[in-house]
């Protein structure tokens, strides 16, 4: 893995990678589980690559991939009902380049890494593990897509680690929404040091370091609010309700380790 970029050929995939794309203008990047065979299981909002339900996502889907005239034989039959959705590399790219997300980075690494979403402390599970819970989940569903809470990049963590946020009150596993939150918080948080000091490169250098901390303690590999919760416990309670995920918010019975 390089220091500033994830990028790698398409022959280096193996089946369990982790793989992500950026958007138009770096806005943001959509990410998936590799399976093999050239096809990546990927989780949406109803088809669409990501959503708010606000008028914010006029942005989003103008920074998306534009839906190709002549369907592709491999995902033009897919449902889209629950959000998983199976499709080839190439529709999952999307003209893009591609990138892997890496696991079990050290620390300094990982700060190194200005941008979230690229990067986490925590560890994989074995790539047949990860297949599998791609493959259980493309059957039975993620819950509801959430842009902060339950995104792509969140399925794809948990289909890596087995892991679950349980603290619901909180964002989910996606580096790229604290990064999105990170950043205005370190602009709050360091601008009372203004009284302190005048220096912009000091409150510069201020920022950046609240914004990094801020990023290294939401990570999945750092929270101490995630259990490891088996794919079919997860499904079964999305399926009772008894963990229910909804556009605004999400709501969760207490969650015993399995």
């Amino acid at each position: 893995m390089g220091l500033l970029s994830n990028r790698i050929a398409k022959e280096s995939l193996k089946p369990g990678d982790h793989i992500y794309s950026w958007r138009a203008a770096y806005i943001y990047a959509h990410h998936g589980i590799y399976i093999g065979d050239d096809k990546v299981i990927h989780f949406t909002r109803r088809g669409q690559e990501v959503g708010t339900g606000t008028v914010l996502d006029l942005l989003l889907v103008s920074s998306g991939p534009a839906n190709p005239r002549v369907p592709c034989a491999t995902c033009a039959t897919q449902q889209e009902g629950h959000g998983v959705i199976l499709s080839c590399l190439n529709c999952f790219l999307a003209g893009g380049i591609l990138y892997r997300f890496e696991y079990d980075v050290n620390p300094a690494l990982f700060l190194a890494k200005a941008r979230g979403g690229t990067c986490t402390l925590a560890v994989s599970d074995p790539n047949d593990v990860v297949v599998h819970r791609a493959k259980f989940l493309l059957e039975h569903g993620f819950g509801c897509y959430n842009v902060f809470k339950n995104n792509c990049e969140d399925f794809a963590i948990y289909c890596k680690t087995g892991l679950l946020v349980v603290d619901q009150g909180t964002m989910g596993q996606s580096g790229q929404a604290a990064s999105i939150i990170g950043g205005p918080l370190a602009a709050v948080l360091s601008t009372p040091l203004r009284l302190v000091t005048t220096n912009i490169y000091g409150m510069a250098a201020t920022a950046v370091g609240v914004y990094c901390i801020s990023r290294y303690a939401a990570d999945i590999g750092m929270r101490r609010d995630v259990l490891k919760v088996s794919v079919e416990d997860l499904t079964r309670r999305l399926a009772t309700g008894s963990l229910r995920v909804v556009e605004n918010q999400i709501l969760a019975t207490p969650i015993q380790e399995s």
